[in-house]
């Protein structure tokens, strides 16, 4: 039905601007057939091939994307939900999340949002994960280690130890901020991951 929609949509757009088929072809550097198709609802375009037709008919993006994207909302979440993969590695709450993201890219509603917003908390979290605790934490022991000597204060716990405190309490504010964000997702709110760098921009 979302491709029928979308067909219909562009067959309209088209006909309103007294375009051919063969003129849309040239003009977007797409074959006829691939515009007949889109037409007939055979086929579902890819985010190129949106742009293009829609630089080529002069309307604006958006307007063509809310016709050619479905709601999938149940994938959104398993998308969400597959960064707890980083409980078994760090890394793997990018990689699996980015993996499942190019398989759905430009095809479902708001996927690039969700996963970009995801991803840039998954890459902000592993860089503190692994420089926090072995570079930072050890620095600051070593910054403040005068001051204790002085005063004769200890913290109780040698480096390795807080290290572990540390990395535990990430973990769980990572699963949290997951496990929060799919209700959001569910209750169709916006995603608020944080601290969170934009490394892929939306």
């Amino acid at each position: 039905m979302q491709r029928q929609n979308f067909g219909k949509k562009i067959r309209k757009i088209r006909n309103n601007k007294g375009i051919s088929q063969e003129l849309l072809a040239e003009e977007s550097g797409l074959s006829i057939r691939t515009i007949q198709r889109i037409e007939k609802g055979e086929t579902s375009p890819n985010g190129d091939t949106i742009r293009k037709i829609s630089a080529s008919l002069k309307v604006d993006l958006d307007d063509l994307i809310d016709g050619a994207l479905h709601e999938d909302t149940d994938f959104l979440k398993k998308i969400n939900l597959s960064a707890l993969s980083f409980i078994f590695f760090p890394l793997l709450g990018i990689l699996v999340p980015a993996l499942i993201w190019s398989f759905k890219k430009d095809k479902i509603k708001d996927v690039n949002i969700v996963a970009k917003k995801l991803i840039n908390f998954e890459i902000t979290w592993t860089i503190l994960f692994f420089l926090f605790p072995i570079y930072i934490k050890p620095f600051l022991y070593v910054f403040m280690e005068p001051f204790m000597n002085i005063f004769n204060i200890s913290l109780g716990y040698d480096h390795w130890t807080d290290a572990i405190i540390i990395w535990t309490i990430m973990y769980l504010i990572n699963i949290i901020f997951i496990v929060l964000n799919t209700f959001r997702l569910h209750d169709g709110k916006e995603l608020k991951y944080f601290p969170s760098i934009r490394f892929l921009k939306f």
